[in-house]
């Protein structure tokens, strides 16, 4: 505006002030062009040039300013005069605002003047372009190509000698070029123009909410600006958290509150005017991000530096993990005190007191130690080592909290110290070993000797008959009965004893697994009190049908000599194929002379496709094959399920590839290859090859057949209807079957969940070798690098593969991982629906798939660490197997979840949201977009035609409409209550 403000009284300015820094509204402009600041001529454009109207003067503004000036007065003139500017260059600016200051003469006067052309308006019009481009005759002078403003008509008019001037505000846009010029119609006007001011308006830089936010031009009504944190604030985290912005207005002033406001970190408290984070002082800390005071330190703890999110315990003190920072540091309690033994044959009971200090803390607990100490001989000191597993505590050996222990199971006249713990929450941290006190005693009465001559009697698939020795008992107190107990060796329950009595020197035990070693251990028990344990031994459960042949054997040698010539008949026949057998494992890659390892062979080194086929698979007649039914389509041909059987043998199901008609010499070895490597392999955790049919026509591959099909479809179909532990078990016989191949100097190059296979027992093979191929076997880093090309299956396969087209052992484990995904995902498609070349980028960026929904912390890790990078550091095969047993042998480590354990070091993708109610048209779109469209007829039928309706449904309204599947209900149900998230009204925006 022109002209001095007049200023305001004190208390006037100090309420503007205040209004100001309150709304912090106060707008910026940005000048482009101010005539009132020349001191030169001008120098615009007339037109017409051979008769120019408008007249550059030297004036005085109303603050008697000298000022340079246009004039015109044509009121008896029909002629249109025009007055053109330089180029004004926009700038940052898509709207801009023009401000003249106009004068009028004689404009009050044109009726008196009887003049009929005089006019008291004129016109304003502007021309856009990228560059200082206009002659006299370029643009023409019309209003196209220029582009009219308005018709200014002045608001005072000059008569009678009184001046006064007129201003006028007009806007200009939208703006496109680099620069614009504004041009001045005259039509029988007598005006002069004091000042012309050309600017856009901007907002200034701002800081609010503990956000920064710079000086932004707005280009349309309202502008959204991103702001940053200020120093020592961030965003606080979640799915919804997004960065600070604001919204600045056309006038150029700040509107609103900022949409997403920072909060102070840990250690940070907002200051005087919420525009900056104080640090708490030393000795005091704010645990929490956002809003909140600091606080002193609780007792035996301070902070080192100011800014502290927590306060470090004193030495010697300490914070349990599950103790709030606002906890006050304890420390380990003191020794318990007088220790009451009361012996009673050859068991102990222990009593005590409480310790004298229990460190500050509740949780008190107790542990008991056991030690059995020998006779000194020869001056020596008494020599203690601990007591053995056959001693039972009662309750309790660790985790008491009453002070009260029974002891049972020692050896009679016998010397023990036991030493009594105390415990608290922060004792594990401490490095001081726990207080303890300790008691001597010595037990009475003899019990049993321990047992010897453990020894199997007989044994089936299921059971194992054992016996033992009568012990030589010395006292006056006979064995009552004997206690056994039992575990695997090895695999599901080792570790865990299973316990069983007997009356006699003999027991059967049952209900074992089919060819398992197991611990077996016996003691005997009289009115004393039980024995020693005897020294463990191993006893096996028979294979699958050894105990019927050994039932069949008997029964043979029953019948006489006439049996026992067809058993010589048998044992030459057996002999001569043993001998076959051997000469063909001599050409298969067995090795011989005490050498274990067997090493698959390429039939693609083969001449002669035929001559791999006939030495690792075996020919089958096409009669004994009898297809029942086309269950899929391959590569090659139609897959049937079908029924094999060979004379002499059981009747089975089989798997049937046939290699359709018309082929070529080329796809009749590529169909036979696979039968070439899967006849090398024999595994129970891998695809099994029942023989081919290559004399008749269609030539056909057998395998066994799995009744469930592909792991992938079979997850997706029981979609949430494993325990973890039965998912772990499946990844566990994927792996085993990935360690036999990888010692076999083999490389599947295709492992994913479509390509393993589950029977009705779920036990998990790997099959598909068609993009397999052999190792290296001399290279210590063997790689396959493919020269023909060929698909490759992105998602499943390691970066260097990608790459490089270099496949390994370690790529067939970044595989894995991802098998590892599908499984605990339930058939989940790894990277959902980002493109192959979007997949590429983000591994290579390290980004990684993240945990499923409930998947165990566990299991993830193992992912990440299949994920790796740099394939050397990825796990084997064996590394793997023994990761999963243990998990298996400890499933309570299945129940940590991502957010109760760590996430990991790498990068993770977003986690995909399934579809809302809300975001669908109709029932059928919704039940489509969360994969659960094989409902649609049942939701119809039951009238579910309604997503209102819809909304309201429960689990009893889904098990009538047949969701029977718990994962199914709850993504069902997941979905839906997000639609009561959308419906609730959103925030206001101001």
């Amino acid at each position: 505006m022109e002209g001095q403000r007049s200023r305001p009284s004190s208390s006037c300015g100090l309420l503007v002030l205040l209004l100001r820094l309150l709304t912090c509204c106060v707008a910026e402009e940005e000048l482009l062009m101010n005539t009132k600041l020349e001191t030169s001529d001008l120098r615009w454009t007339n037109h017409p040039p051979e008769d120019p109207q408008w007249e550059e003067l030297s004036g005085l503004d109303d603050e008697a300013n000298s000022v340079r000036t246009y004039e015109i007065c044509t009121p008896d003139s029909l002629s249109s005069y025009w007055l053109r500017t330089r180029w004004i260059p926009r700038g940052a600016a898509t709207t801009l605002y023009v401000e003249m200051r106009l004068l009028r003469f004689t404009m009050v006067d044109c009726a008196s003047l009887n003049t009929r052309h005089c006019k008291e308006t004129f016109n304003l019009y502007y021309y856009q372009s990228d560059s200082d481009e206009a002659t006299p005759t370029h643009p023409a002078w019309m209003e196209n190509p220029y582009v009219k403003v308005s018709t200014v008509a002045a608001d005072h008019l000059m008569k009678r000698g009184v001046r006064r001037s007129n201003v006028k505000l007009l806007r200009l846009a939208p703006l496109v070029g680099a620069g614009l010029y504004l041009a001045f119609q005259s039509q029988g006007a007598c005006m002069a123009l004091l000042s012309v001011r050309v600017f856009y308006r901007k907002c200034p830089p701002l800081r609010s909410a503990f956000a920064a936010f710079p000086e932004t031009v707005p280009h349309s009504l309202v502008e959204q600006a991103q702001g940053v944190c200020v120093e020592n604030a961030v965003t606080p985290p979640g799915e919804q958290s997004q960065p600070p912005s604001m919204l600045c207005g056309e006038d150029g002033q700040w509107v609103g509150q900022p949409t997403s406001s920072c909060a102070c970190r840990p250690g940070y408290v907002a200051g005087e005017t919420n525009v900056r984070c104080r640090a708490c002082p030393s000795g005091q800390f704010k645990p929490g991000l956002g809003p909140g005071v600091c606080t002193l330190c609780p007792d035996r703890s301070n902070t080192l530096i100011p800014g502290s999110a927590y306060c470090l315990c004193h030495h010697g003190f300490h914070r349990a993990d599950a103790d709030p920072p606002h906890a006050a540091c304890t420390g380990p309690p003191s020794a318990p005190r007088s220790i009451v033994s009361q012996i009673n044959n050859t068991c102990v009971t222990l009593e005590w007191s409480e310790p004298l200090d229990r460190g500050g803390r509740g949780d008190l607990n107790y542990r008991v130690l056991c030690s059995r100490c020998g006779p000194a001989s020869q001056g020596l000191v008494t020599s203690c080592s601990p007591c053995d597993d056959s001693i039972l505590y009662r309750p309790a050996q660790r985790g008491l909290t009453r002070r009260r222990v029974s002891v049972w199971g020692l050896r009679p006249q016998s010397k023990y110290t036991f030493t009594v713990q105390s415990l608290n929450g922060v004792s594990a941290l401490s490095q001081s070993e726990p207080a303890s006190d300790s008691v001597n005693v010595t037990t009475s009465r003899d019990v049993p000797p321990a047992v010897a001559g453990l020894r199997r009697v007989a044994s089936s698939e299921s059971s194992l008959s054992l016996e033992w020795n009568v012990p030589v008992v010395q006292n006056q107190f006979q064995i009552l009965d004997y206690q056994l107990r039992y575990s695997p060796k090895e695999g599901e329950g080792a570790g865990q004893w299973q316990y069983v009595s007997s009356r006699s020197s003999s027991v059967v035990v049952t209900g074992l697994r089919r060819a398992a070693r197991y611990r077996v251990q016996v003691r005997g028990r009289s009115q004393a009190g039980y024995g020693s344990f005897s020294p463990e031994s191993s006893f096996s459960t028979l294979p699958e049908g050894v105990g019927s042949q050994l039932v069949v054997t008997a029964a043979l040698v029953s019948m006489g000599i006439l049996m026992l010539v067809a058993t010589a008949i048998l044992a030459l026949y057996c002999y001569r194929r043993r001998v076959k057998d051997s000469e063909l494992t001599d050409r298969s890659g067995h090795y011989q002379m005490g050498q274990t390892m067997k090493v698959y062979i390429d039939p693609f080194t083969y001449e002669d496709a035929n001559e791999a086929v006939r030495e690792f698979a075996k020919e089958i007649e096409a009669s004994f094959v009898k297809i029942e039914e086309v269950i899929g389509a391959g590569e090659f041909g139609e897959v049937c399920r079908g029924r094999l059987r060979v004379p002499g043998r059981q009747e089975n199901y089989v798997a049937i590839k046939t290699l359709k008609g018309g082929y070529t010499d080329k796809q009749r070895r590529d169909f036979l290859s696979e039968a070439s490597i899967m006849g090398q392999f024999q595994h129970p955790n891998i695809i099994h090859l029942e023989g081919v049919i290559t004399t008749s026509c269609p030539v056909m591959i057998l395998t066994e057949f799995m009744e469930n099909g592909a792991l992938d479809s079979f997850l997706r179909v029981n979609d949430g209807q494993f325990t973890p532990i039965q998912l772990v078990g499946m990844l566990r016989g994927i792996a085993a079957g990935m360690k036999y191949l990888s010692d076999m100097s083999f490389v599947h190059r295709d492992l994913a969940a479509r390509n393993i296979l589950v029977n009705s027992n779920l036990v998990c093979k790997v099959s598909d070798f068609g993009l397999s191929r052999f190792l290296t076997e001399n290279s210590s880093d063997p790689t396959y690098t493919s020269s023909l090309g060929g698909k490759i299956p992105i998602r499943w396969t390691a970066p260097e593969a990608i790459a490089y087209r270099r496949f390994t052992s370690a790529s067939d484990g970044w595989s894995y991982g991802i098998v590892m995904w599908e499984v605990m995902s339930y058939g989940e498609r790894p990277y959902w629906d980002m493109s192959n070349q979007d997949v590429i980028n983000a591994v290579e960026q390290d980004y990684r798939l993240p945990p499923p929904p409930e998947c165990p912390a566990s299991l993830h890790s193992l992912m990440l660490d299949c994920w790796q990078k740099e394939r050397a550091n990825r796990p084997r095969f064996c590394d793997i197997v023994s990761a999963l047993d243990r998990l298996i042998r400890k499933p309570a480590s299945l129940k940590v979840t991502l957010a109760e354990g760590h996430s990991g070091s790498q990068p993770l993708l977003d986690q995909r949201v399934p579809p809302s109610l809300s975001s669908c048209g109709s029932v059928s779109e919704w039940l489509r977009a969360i994969k659960m469209e094989r409902y649609e007829p049942s939701f119809l039928q039951s009238g579910f035609t309604s997503l209102d309706v819809v909304s309201q449904l429960n689990t009893d309204d889904l098990l009538r409409v047949g969701v029977t599947l718990a994962g199914h209900q709850k993504k069902i149900l997941t979905s839906i209550q997000t639609l009561k998230v959308h419906k609730a009204p959103p925030p206001p925006l101001y």
